[in-house]
């Protein structure tokens, strides 16, 4: 008997049946059946069943002979099903890596609950992923498993059958089926959460919802829309002949009307000449399951009275003001910026100030709130402002004055400040004036191509214009670098009158001045356990995909791995799991580093950084040749590593598992990695930068030695061998070569 009885419908989807049962077939809990239903598709459905049940033996494939519909074809696959929990799955969705283990993992943990509901996430064809919007329904805190009354929010979530688990002996039991015609998911789901009498909740987008362009059931016109009213009808007849569901009448009654009112106001669904008809059956359906005192909203009433006209004259008068509420915000709008526009123009006619300096950075903090703390502490008479960009308020250092781009505060501090520091493109309309010295501070050591080098690397470059590009080079007076590496770079595909310091990056000074207890109070910030090993992971975005995902599977690494381990995930989707803690929103990239024992990295620039603290640092380069052709590489990573090499997720459990992640070798390469591209980081880089662009002065401090250097302390105590199963054949390549 499998564990999970997957069940999937099949009827004119032949162009996404096979992700679908990939998805199913490539879980990583493999205790399964898939039952297939080729609910008599005329397309190819029926031969790609049979195609994948030729190859897997797990895969049950059900022929019906005339079309049922997905109530029917659903009922046949209970029918064949063998398993403790039955999953439905339509056949243009998928399941998310893992799924079915983090299902079988809360079930267990819940005590097998009769109901286990999970999350899904809207996926578009042009590449956007949106989580449910009531995702808060479905957290897991609180005692588990518990009653409908308990929580009764989860009668809000999205009522379909695929977001849940239910025990195959419970459905059974009750006797639980499909109707036929359009809604069948509403008289199921309806009466299986209110009988159930165990439920539980997993906080888990385990469900990817396809929203196809074209061609789903619920958005094609058609009159078996009005199917709506026999499902409710059915929900209803249920609940009548259970006098204990009884209290549940308000409930389902504002779930009715809510219902009905989103069909009717959806476009493209109901016929044209049918609208009235249907709201007078919901009037007549309104009246029929009325519950006195149940809270009511306007459209309730309109449904309640049938008031077809009034319904579209209202919305009528909602689009008309929607028209004028966004014409009279363009004429503002338009006001607006004319008289910023002015405001800058007589500001750029006043003297410059020279005790004003304007910071901003791209994302985080980075080089330019290192430097304005450094403005501050050698050039006291300094005033800084940092331009807080929508979105990265948090990220905003405690020192200097906020300023809201496109305010008169922001036009006026960068029309008179005489130091502008950044390290991406200013404002394109800012004009330089004589006097202002600005400072580009750019964004680490660079292994991608950048600047004019992605001329040739149009996936790279994405939208960029190079004319604007050059003309923001052109306004540079300063531009920081780490090493001969990123001077070299820089200068050839940045060409400019610039002058470049190669001082150091200012924002890895805070690396070499932590002390041990900076370590650990940012550890317990984080929430990393005492005695863990906190690995970092931070991947590099790649150009050549549209969505972001993490190319490793986190959780399965940290299972193999064993409870010793924790995974700090700085990654471009937030990342969920045991042990696994997300930090993609943090501000300050240089605190993850230090609060964490090794870094786990692909092709990010952190890993130069990370390299003066002199911890250990694995590279995965599984996709190196895709990388290279899309964003191009300065050198070839594999044969220049900061540490061990992992060429698969088999081979980066073996480096952690064997210890060969912080091991001599690994040490090796990482002290000719930190010679080549760390040799100004000793804590004073921005100290240097200030004392030569602001003071003036040309004698500057004297860089202390790599070998004289004492890195920031690791929480990370002598490692620990984890054993695990090994893979077959050769040991992996793990120094580089």
């Amino acid at each position: 008997m499998p564990r999970f009885s997957v069940i999937v419908p099949a009827y004119k989807v032949q162009a996404y049946l096979p992700a679908c049962l990939d998805s199913v077939l490539s879980q990583s809990y493999p205790d399964l059946e898939l039952i297939a239903v080729d609910d008599c598709s005329p397309d190819a459905c029926g031969a790609l069943i049979d195609e994948y049940a030729a190859r897997d033996a797990r895969v049950k494939p059900v022929h019906l002979a005339e079309n049922r519909g997905l109530g029917g074809a659903r009922n046949a696959g209970i029918a064949e099903a063998s398993g403790d929990y039955l999953v439905f799955l339509d056949s243009d969705d998928t399941l998310t890596p893992d799924a079915l283990r983090a299902v079988a993992d809360r079930l267990k943990e819940t005590g097998d609950p009769d109901v286990l509901v999970f999350d899904y996430a809207r996926t578009y064809w042009d590449g956007r992923e949106v989580r449910n919007q009531l995702a808060a329904q479905l957290t897991e805190q609180g005692p588990a498993p518990f009653r409908l009354e308990d929580r009764p929010g989860l009668l809000r979530v999205l009522m379909v059958a695929w977001n849940k688990a239910y025990r195959r002996e419970f459905v059974a039991r009750h006797g639980f089926r499909f109707p036929p015609g359009y809604y069948e998911d509403t008289p199921w789901t309806f009466p299986v959460l209110l009988t159930a009498e165990s439920l539980a909740t997993l906080d888990r987008v385990c469900v990817h919802y396809r929203q196809r362009r074209r061609g789903s059931i619920l958005g094609t016109t058609s009159r078996k829309h009005f199917d709506l009213f026999e499902q409710y009808d059915r929900v209803f007849a249920y609940v009548e002949e259970r006098p204990e569901l009884a209290r549940w009448r308000p409930e389902l009654f504002r779930r009715m009307v809510d219902h009905y009112a989103t069909v009717f106001t959806k476009r493209d669904r109901l016929p044209r000449g049918s609208h009235g008809e249907f709201l007078r059956l919901a009037r007549a359906h309104y009246r029929r399951y009325r519950v006195p005192g149940a809270r009511l909203r306007l459209r309730h009433t309109l449904v309640r009275f049938g008031l077809h006209r009034t319904f579209r004259a209202l919305q009528l008068a909602a689009a008309v003001r929607r028209r004028a509420l966004k014409s009279a915000v363009w004429l503002v709008r338009a006001v607006r910026t004319a008289a910023l526009g002015l405001h800058y123009r007589i500001q750029l006619r006043l003297p410059l100030r020279s005790d004003r300096a304007v910071f901003t950075a791209e994302e985080g903090r980075g080089d330019p709130a290192a430097l304005e703390e450094a403005f501050r502490a050698l050039v006291p008479r300094l005033s800084t402002a940092w331009i807080a960009r929508p979105g990265q308020e948090h990220a905003v250092p405690p020192g200097p004055r906020r300023l809201r781009p496109g305010s008169a505060a922001y036009w006026t501090a960068l029309a008179r400040s005489r130091y502008l520091v950044a390290d991406a493109a200013f404002e394109r309309r800012l004009r330089k004036r004589p006097g202002q010295v600005f400072v580009q501070t750019q964004r680490g050591t660079p292994l991608g191509h950048a600047g004019l080098d992605l001329l040739e690397r149009p996936a790279a470059a994405r939208d960029t214009d190079f004319a604007e590009l050059l003309r923001d080079v052109d306004r540079w007076d300063y531009v920081l670098s780490g090493n001969r590496h990123a001077t070299l770079t820089w200068e050839r595909v940045h060409p400019g009158r610039y002058t470049t310091l190669e001082y150091g990056l200012p924002r890895n000074d805070v690396l070499q001045r932590a002390t041990a207890a900076d370590v650990a109070r940012l550890r317990a910030s984080l929430g990393v356990p005492e005695g863990a090993v906190a690995i970092l992971y931070a991947p590099a975005r790649r150009d050549h995909r549209r969505t972001q995902r993490p190319l490793l599977d986190l959780e399965r690494i940290l299972r193999r791995l064993g409870p010793r381990f924790v995974l700090l995930a700085r990654t471009p989707a937030p990342a969920r799991g045991t042990r696994i803690i997300d930090v993609s929103g943090h501000p300050d990239p240089a605190a993850l580093c230090l609060a964490s024992d090794v870094l786990l990295t692909d092709y990010a620039p952190v890993m130069f950084d990370y390299a003066g603290l002199d911890r250990p640092i694995v590279v995965h380069t599984e996709d190196w040749a895709a990388y290279e052709a899309a964003r191009g590489a300065y050198f070839d990573l594999r044969d220049f590593p900061p540490g061990a090499v992992a060429r698969s997720e088999d081979e980066l459990i073996d480096i952690f598992a064997t210890g060969h992640w912080c091991g001599s070798r690994s040490a090796q390469l990482r002290a000719a990695f930190r010679e080549r591209f760390c040799p100004w980081d000793d804590g004073r880089a921005a100290e240097r930068v200030v004392r030569r662009v602001v003071l003036g002065e040309t004698e500057l401090p004297p860089v202390v030695p790599l070998a004289d250097r004492t890195p920031a302390p690791s929480a990370c105590a002598r490692p620990q061998l984890v054993t695990v199963p090994q893979p077959s054949g050769p040991r992996p390549v793990t120094d580089g070569r």
